[in-house]
């Protein structure tokens, strides 16, 4: 949605006022040699001065203010006029940029006095700012007279590069207030001189004068629009057009939307209606979404051309595409406008009730949105029809109605009638213009980096301009904010926050209007993606009944409603309602296409769905056919792959390589990386489905190098392809890590796996980058290079060829010369694809494929030592008999992926399916939350499927140590608690998890001093409120006795309990320690990042997502004793525990030690009691945790030491229920804590 301004700035002719560049630090005139009392002062003055225009070039105003102020003194003390002049300058300008004017014209004023007083040319630069800062404040006449004594020195003196540009400034200055005071001819006279100066400038070394963003470009369009306003329209059009030259080398397509909207009125003044209409069309080419115009825009100057033209009917259908874009967006302002246009039309069609209907229904719009000079216009044209009527009196009231409008704006009244779209009226400016002026522009390019899926930036200016909506109380501005901000976070997938966001929108625009279809589609478009398809169609319905007259918008809700039956698998009904779009879409003339593609295309997903191939494929092609028409290359692209997946379930798998293939070169020519990753894996998919595995894995490993090259910038991707790479790439991760493993290629499965785990992290936290490792992707062997290299070329080849047909399939008139090329060019894209087929079938690739098998390929020992090495160092580095455990969960079976420090991979495979071990988890899960339970035989039986395959490798490795990298719902369940019908896993090895071996720095030594913060959360109660859900939390007593039993274990500990345990006194504590031990609730919930949360002790919650702006880099450990995962029942993929170990790591910590589930009646005490006993003893992490788990499981404290053991054992005794004392060796006391992280 685009915002209205207050008043209308025509479409046609939009006034860019030069805004007085921001202030700029001036380089020091040079400091004259003065006879001084000391010497040796002014160049420790100059010195100082040099440096706080350094550092004011680097925005830190408070100390350059600081480095001015002591130069300042020592020119004041040594009598250096000029050096004080230039420091009183530097510092008026410190206070300019900081808004603070009055202070900044102090010093300004001292420094003129002192500056005339020695002829200093600096007093240019001063009288300028001077004057500037009066024409920000609305004060244009002493502007005006500090402007001209700037232009008036030294003015027979040309001067330096940089003392020309200062002149083109204030020129341009002089020229912006006469254009404001509608002086023409003075600003016409001003800017010409600014202008010539600027062709000047060209020549000068750019250092030298003062950095501007398109330079010039501003000044050239206000010289043409005042050109323009003279009548002079071939100057006004030159100006013009280099405005828009330097915009173009910039890429400010904004501003080239308007100057070429501009260079078309200008042209049809003079006559040159063509030519007109070609510039409408490349501004309306651009797609620019701006405010009032866009489209709508072109539409409405195209239908003026028409107008003036006298083809009455062609610009009513010019004036009525302008209305459905105004009303597609729900832009009042625009809309408006174009019924004031189309009643100009009615009314020069003697069709006078028509026009009285239309002005009276954009009289109600301008109105609404206090639009003071459109509805002057309005009230004018409708005296203007009720003359035509001969009922002269209320043409008169009319007219006096608009009079008085335009005698409070100063202007004066024009001819009548009149379209909304002419030549610009110069408005007074508001006293808050440049506030409504900031909030739109901010608007604008927020609306420009969201559709280019720069969305935190985009965020970033959405938010600014609903600070300044709400300070101006724009009601209209802050509800479209909130809507674009709701969008970017479905966007974002942060739908909790899309929900609020959009809610807030729609509560203050029914306060406004009851315009809200809009929002109630957006809002059925979050719950869609959320998966709750009752709700979403809920709120289509509702949109539906509130945008009764916008069929466009009953067009793209009945698509979205198709979408969702298509989404619950009721084919029919989605068809109905695709069909439904399709009908609506017959009565519309235009901007239908685009919306017809899409309906077609999701018809043939219907058909495909079910099954019904070359159903599906006929609607494909119509779909394709629309999109070559509209030259969308990446709708085009995503069509071309969905046909290829049809002919992949026909099994004709050289068609579907044909369009897999074709869909490639697009998605590469595009730049649309994560289709690319899609293209690559169904390839791939295809290939081992023909029995070529080695190639499948070549176009696999391409899919997830490309994927992983996104991962740096994936917050830009456009909203369905990132909802698509979200949901499918974990799949694809896993299938070429099986493919991987069944060729024996068990290091590269590994990388694989880590990629994979790094993803998952992503996918939960959504702010991960991976390292230097991960960045690298998964890397190739050299016959992969070779094909990869092959197949570049012929793709480079075809991507070559599209752009060529594609720019001359674009031009209307071709010559006989481009007829022929264009003929060329369709038989060699047919070329290359044949080439495509027959290269990957080639005599040469087969013997490159051959290198690839597992016949005759070497072993991963050769082909990857240098990796292997490196992982087998760092486990024997750790002098801890230390071996590294990857299991990965695939459909029908279990792979168990073992290195240990002095063999070759090792690979084991289970037969057991994904269903089978989730069910085990589940039950094992159950039994463990239990302490009256069983848990032996759930234990017992993952026990078989996890370690027991691997039973003989581990005794040969005399493993004692496994670091443990669990894949999926494995994460749920700690290692330590496996049985083998004896004893329990711990019993035998020292365990610690990791979120992936690239992640995580196994090797740093902790420091040797125990210096422990603890916090707990012991009484009281309270109230949370996560992402609109309450939890009440009471305080935890045993929590209490934890920290203190701790403190006198570990003499010295901070103890902070419940509101000094805050945030604001902890964090700047956490530096000093090197162990953080937490005894508060917490929650690690599926899913959800932003409502995983540990609460401190005065009630506030940390989310996950603050945690990674701590600093832990002292910190050797946190742990956290009383928070639980899955909070609300359901378990994820238990990415939500990777997420917690990496987040501490990230901010800096080694290790961390997290509750699977909560241990509230003592247990956990008896646990850490015995845990920080060892610890302190100089034992590892990993081994101190072990040593504790047995001291449970046993009864026997004596490894604890044998005076603490006692200890311990009496506490346990006095202090604990004796039903729980009993039950101590029940895993649901002993093992809730796992070490993720660094185990030393």
């Amino acid at each position: 949605m685009r915002p209205y301004l207050k008043y209308f700035i025509l479409a046609a002719a939009t006034p860019l006022l030069v805004v007085s560049s921001s202030l700029l630090p001036v380089t020091a005139q040079p400091i004259l040699a003065q006879t001084q009392t000391n010497q040796n002062q002014k160049p420790e003055a100059d010195r100082l001065l040099a440096e706080g225009i350094e550092l004011y070039d680097q925005i830190n105003f408070g100390e350059a203010l600081g480095k001015f102020e002591e130069a300042l003194l020592i020119y004041q003390e040594i009598g250096d006029k000029v050096g004080v002049g230039a420091t009183l300058q530097q510092i008026g300008g410190v206070y300019y940029s900081r808004n603070e004017y009055q202070q900044a014209l102090d010093y300004y004023q001292r420094a003129l006095v002192i500056q005339r007083e020695v002829d200093d040319a600096g007093a240019r630069v001063t009288l300028y700012r001077i004057g500037n800062i009066y024409d920000r404040l609305g004060e244009y006449q002493q502007a005006l007279d500090y402007y001209q004594q700037a232009v008036a020195i030294r003015q027979e003196d040309k001067g330096t590069c940089s003392d020309r540009a200062w002149q083109k400034i204030t020129l341009t200055g002089i020229g912006k207030i006469y254009q404001r005071w509608e002086d023409y001819p003075q600003a016409f006279a001003n800017y010409q001189q600014a202008a010539a100066i600027e062709q000047e400038l060209s020549n000068c070394p750019k250092e030298d004068i003062p950095p501007s963003y398109a330079r010039g470009a501003r000044l050239f369009y206000n010289t043409g629009l005042v050109a323009q306003e003279l009548g002079k329209y071939q100057e006004a059009w030159d100006y013009l057009r280099q405005a828009l030259e330097i915009y173009q080398q910039v890429e400010d397509k904004d501003k080239q939307w308007i100057i070429l909207n501009q260079m078309g009125v200008v042209s049809r003044q003079m006559g040159k209606y063509q030519q007109a209409f070609d510039y409408f069309q490349q501004a309306q080419d651009l797609g620019i979404l701006f405010v009032h115009f866009g489209q709508g825009g072109s539409f409405n100057n195209r239908g003026l051309v028409y107008y003036e033209m006298g083809e009455y009917q062609q610009a009513l259908l010019s004036y009525e595409q302008a209305l459905a874009s105004a009303q597609e967006i729900n832009d009042r302002a625009g809309e408006g406008v174009t019924l004031n246009n189309i009643g100009g039309i009615y009314e020069k069609q003697e069709k006078y009730q028509q026009a009285l209907d239309t002005y009276q229904q954009a009289l109600t719009i301008v109105q609404e949105v206090g639009a003071q000079q459109g509805e002057a216009v309005v009230l004018n044209n409708l005296g203007v029809v009720y003359d035509h009527l001969g009922e002269s009196q209320q043409a008169v009231d009319y007219y006096k109605q608009a009079s008085a409008i335009w005698s409070e704006l100063g202007v004066n009244t024009p001819r009548l009638p009149i379209t909304l779209n002419l030549e610009p009226l110069i408005l007074p400016r508001s006293p808050n213009a440049e506030q409504r002026e900031q909030v739109v522009q901010l608007y604008q390019e927020g609306m420009q980096l969201s559709k280019r899926g720069q969305y935190q930036p985009a965020l970033e200016r959405f938010q600014q301009g609903l600070g300044i909506a709400r300070e101006l109380e724009d009601r209209s501005q802050e509800w479209k904010s909130l809507n674009q901000m709701g969008l970017v976070y479905q966007s974002l997938g942060e739908y909790k926050l899309a929900l609020d966001f959009l809610e807030q929108a729609l509560e203050i625009r029914q306060q406004v209007s009851q315009n809200t279809g809009a929002i109630h589609f957006n809002l059925g478009q979050v719950y869609s993606s959320l998966g709750d398809y009752t709700k979403a169609l809920d709120f289509y319905q509702q949109a539906s009944a509130l945008s009764s007259g916008n069929k466009l918008g009953k067009v793209r809700i009945a698509i979205a409603t198709g979408s969702v039956y298509s989404n619950l698998g009721q084919y029919q009904l989605a068809l109905d309602s695709y069909q439904q779009a399709l009908a609506l879409l017959k009565s519309i003339n235009y901007n239908k296409k685009l919306l017809e593609g899409a309906a077609l295309n999701n018809i043939g997903q219907v058909y495909r769905e079910q099954g019904k191939y070359e159903l599906a494929l006929e609607y494909y092609q119509q779909a394709l056919t629309i999109q070559k028409l509209l030259g969308s290359k990446r709708g085009e692209g995503a069509i071309l792959d969905n046909m290829g997946e049809a002919y992949y379930h026909l099994e004709q798998y050289n068609k579907a390589l044909e369009y897999y293939q074709q869909a490639l070169v697009i998605s590469q020519e595009v730049g649309d990386r994560a289709t690319e990753g899609e293209n690559l894996s169904n390839i791939g998919y295809l290939l081992e489905q023909q029995q070529q595995p080695e190639l499948a894995i070549v176009f696999f490993k391409q899919s997830v190098n490309v994927r992983e090259a996104i991962r740096e910038s994936i917050k830009e991707l456009p909203p369905a392809q990132q909802q698509s790479y979200t949901a499918t790439i974990a799949k694809d991760y896993r299938h070429l890590a099986d493919l991987l493993l069944q060729q024996n290629r068990i290091l590269e499965a590994q990388q694989v796996l880590d990629l994979l785990k790094v993803q998952e992290l992503e996918d939960y936290l959504r702010n991960v980058r991976g390292n230097e490792t991960t960045a690298q992707g998964v890397p190739n062997l050299e016959p992969e290079e070779q094909i990869q290299d092959g197949i570049a070329g012929i793709l480079d080849q075809a991507i070559a060829i599209g752009k060529e047909l594609n720019q001359l399939r674009q031009q209307g008139n071709r010559t006989p010369q481009e007829e022929q090329r264009l003929i060329q060019l369709v038989n060699a894209q047919e070329k290359i694809i044949a080439d495509f087929n027959y290269f990957i079938e080639s005599p040469e690739v087969e013997a490159l494929i051959t290198q690839l098998t597992p016949k005759t390929r070497k072993p991963d020992l050769v082909d990857d030592l240098e990796d292997l090495l490196s992982i087998q160092d760092n486990l024997k580095d750790l002098q801890q008999n230390a071996v590294l455990l990857y299991p990965l969960i695939l459909e029908d079976r279990l792979e168990l992926v073992l290195t240990t420090p002095d063999s070759p991979p090792i690979r084991r495979t289970v037969s057991v399916t994904k269903d089978q071990l989730n069910q085990a988890i589940v039950s094992f899960r159950q039994a463990l939350d239990n302490p009256s339970s069983d848990a032996q035989q759930p234990a017992q039986q993952l026990y078989n499927w996890l370690i027991k395959p691997l039973e003989k490798d581990l005794k040969a490795a005399q493993a004692e140590t496994l670091i443990y990298a669990p894949d999926g719902q494995l994460r749920y369940i700690p290692l330590a608690a496996l049985y083998d019908g004896q004893q329990w896993l711990v019993q035998r090895y020292r365990i610690n998890n990791i979120t992936a071996a690239s992640l995580t720095d196994l090797n740093s030594q902790p420091t040797s001093e125990l210096k422990i913060l603890a916090g707990a959360f012991t009484t009281g109660s309270h109230s949370v409120t996560i992402a609109k859900e309450r939890f009440n939390f009471g305080g935890l007593p045993y929590a209490g006795v934890e920290v203190k039993t701790l403190a006198k274990t570990v003499p010295g500990t901070t103890q902070l309990f419940n509101d000094a345990f805050n945030p604001q006194d902890t964090k700047p504590q956490m530096g000093d320690h090197t162990i953080l031990h937490f005894a508060t609730h917490g929650a690690i919930v599926a899913g959800r990042p932003e409502e995983s949360f540990i609460l401190f002790g005065d009630g506030t919650p940390v989310t996950i997502a603050d945690v990674r702006n701590w600093n832990l880099n002292n910190v050797d450990l946190v742990v956290l004793s009383a928070c639980e995962t899955g909070l609300g029942g359901n378990l994820g993929t238990g990415a939500e525990i990777l997420g917690l170990g990496y987040q501490m790591q990230r901010a800096g910590a080694r290790a961390a030690i997290a509750s699977l589930w909560t241990v509230d009646d003592g247990g956990t005490q008896a646990l850490m009691n015995a845990f920080y006993g060892v610890l302190q003893g100089n034992q590892t992490k990993a081994e101190a945790l072990r040593q504790a788990q047995i001291a449970l499981i046993t009864g026997d404290y004596t490894a604890v030491g044998e005076q603490r053991g006692s200890i311990v054992a009496r506490q346990i005794r006095d202090e604990l229920q004796p039903e729980v004392v009993n039950r101590l060796n029940h895993p649901f006391y002993w093992a809730p804590f796992i070490l993720i992280g660094n185990g030393l």
